[in-house]
């Protein structure tokens, strides 16, 4: 973990915030659009001529295939609109990315999707995608993207993200990433894994371990993450409406986390 001090906590604290999933029309393109479920989120701009040439939070909608039949609690829009836009102020806050203020969300067979090299997907326990999904993705993936996976819980949720990954990616695996990998020290020093509690419910499953399973390339690079048994996204979302949860799992375990994760990714 790193040393506390680094960030302000946002809002004002005290009380719970609506939670789970929410109706996101059709034609929707980015997390500003939804109202915040917390505390509010922040706003910011880049200065004039940076363009295109920014960092956007993209979120993978995929509500176009049946859900597994595993009883996986969460969807396409756990922890939205605030995680996202949350996490890409910090981001922009702490490094010297230059991030778009108003995320976005995309479907694998989207034409734009390759303008994103980082796709971010929320309860993949929950998850189906189409046929032409499945193809769409492993192109992306096998094209130089990168995917992002948090809020899986049990061996029921992790075996529906290891049955969807072996039709995306045939012949690929997942594995624990050591902590001695350099993603773990791209900006933060982090010297251990840690779970992030429900804000609400705490550890959804008592006894389960942290787990950052990965899959690799033919060449190395990291292709996949999940961070498994955690609620990482719960910590970018519900910053501001507790003190001590802000103080022990946002600004500690899942803020430094996700900035090395992406850090790591668009500089490799």
């Amino acid at each position: 973990m790193v040393a506390a001090g680094l960030w302000a906590q946002r809002g004002g604290g005290g009380g719970f915030y609506g939670g789970g999933q929410i109706h996101v029309p059709a034609g929707t393109k980015t997390a500003r659009e939804i109202g915040s479920r917390s505390t509010g989120t922040p706003l910011w701009e880049n200065r004039a001529g940076f363009g295109g040439d920014v960092f956007t939070f993209a979120r993978l909608r995929y509500d176009a295939a049946p859900r597994p039949m595993n009883g996986a609690r969460g969807g396409w829009t756990t922890d939205c609109p605030d995680a996202d836009l949350n996490l890409s102020y910090r981001l922009q806050q702490m490094t010297s990315l230059k991030v778009d203020p108003n995320g976005r969300f995309v479907r694998a067979t989207d034409p734009d999707l390759g303008q994103f090299p980082f796709l971010f997907a929320s309860a993949p326990g929950a998850m189906g995608l189409t046929d032409a999904e499945v193809v769409a993705l492993r192109g992306y993936l096998q094209n130089g993207g990168f995917l992002l996976m948090t809020d899986s819980w049990g061996d029921d949720a992790w075996a529906n993200v290891e049955r969807l990954f072996r039709t995306v990616l045939p012949g690929s695996r997942f594995e624990e990433l050591p902590i001695e990998h350099a993603l773990y020290r791209s900006v933060f020093q982090i010297r251990q894994k840690a779970q992030v509690p429900n804000i609400r419910m705490g550890i959804k499953i008592p006894g389960t371990q942290i787990q950052h399973r990965v899959i690799f390339d033919a060449k190395g690079r990291i292709v996949v993450m999940g961070l498994h048994n955690s609620d990482d996204s719960d910590g970018w979302e519900r910053e501001g409406e507790d003190h001590e949860y802000f103080k022990n799992h946002s600004e500690k375990v899942a803020y430094p986390l996700a900035i090395n994760i992406i850090f790591y990714i668009m500089t490799h």
